[in-house]
């Protein structure tokens, strides 16, 4: 029987579906980070070639949701832009869930703007500024006589997490970002904003963006890989223990040579 394909995009979630022959082999699900969604896209794409009775079910929302998902037992492969916070952790053993780490990639965030805005460069200080809503205008760090519009991850994003310890040093962002749920969201609102700013995954750049660099420096796998640039994290895929079957199968296919050409294809950091 003929593979069947089928990818769904929403506001808040991209669901992609691989089928195979329907006596299939097995079962694949695998939730959460949008910003490790194309990796693990591709990923999937590549492995079902290899395995044609697999069948895959992804889905982004978030690293929250993902993580809510090994907990509550509903997938077999967790994607998260963040390491598991401690109360996570938790609850996922009184629950008879042991989350087991597997870092597949780096990631670079990076600041963007409108490909029009002057502005090129900003100091950590100053993005943590404009984020607190105490820069306001953007003639304040070397741009033109405009409001800056602040756009933000929501607070389920590991992306915002990220954002929040190593920008924002924790302090709140301003009640005035316009928040979006996913990295792609945040792309389509600055190409469309000459006075906005977000931030997104470096795998999600492109041509209708302006990167902005980071205390001079550009955010490149080098510069990520060597921890020069300063808002650099890894990459994750969670399970329940070491993983068995279809998943410890998919994650070595993605850790192997062939798996991280695919992460440097997308745009991110091979771990080597």
């Amino acid at each position: 029987m003929r593979k069947i394909f089928k990818y769904v995009v929403t506001g808040l979630t991209a669901v992609f579906f691989l089928q195979g022959s329907v006596f299939a082999a097995g079962t694949l699900v695998i939730k959460g980070s949008t910003t490790v969604l194309p990796i693990a896209q591709a990923a999937a794409e590549a492995y079902m070639k290899k395995n044609p009775n697999l069948n895959i079910s992804l889905s982004g929302g978030g690293s929250g949701d993902g993580v809510k998902a090994l907990i509550d037992k509903s997938t077999d492969i967790a994607n998260s832009s963040r390491d598991l916070k401690p109360v996570e952790i938790k609850l996922a053993r009184s629950r008879g869930v042991n989350p087991v780490a597997h870092r597949v990639a780096i990631d670079a965030i990076v600041p963007i703007v409108h490909p029009s805005n002057p502005v090129h460069d900003l100091t950590i200080e100053q993005l943590s500024l404009i984020y607190q809503g105490k820069i306001t205008n953007w003639k304040e760090v070397g741009g033109t006589n405009k409001k800056i519009v602040v756009i933000s991850r929501d607070t389920s994003s590991g992306t915002y997490e990220t954002w929040e310890q190593k920008v924002l040093h924790k302090a709140k962002v301003t009640p005035r970002a316009q928040l979006q749920a996913s990295n792609g969201a945040i792309v389509q609102a600055i190409s469309k904003n000459r006075y906005a700013m977000g931030y997104i995954g470096i795998g999600y750049l492109n041509r209708t963006v302006k990167a902005v660099k980071v205390n001079g420096i550009q955010a490149l796998a080098k510069t990520a890989l060597s921890g020069e640039y300063p808002i650099a994290r890894p990459l994750f895929m969670f399970t329940n223990g070491q993983p068995q079957g279809p998943a410890a199968g998919f994650i070595k296919f993605l850790l192997s040579p062939a798996g991280q050409k695919i992460v440097k294809k997308e745009g991110f950091v091979p771990l080597k």
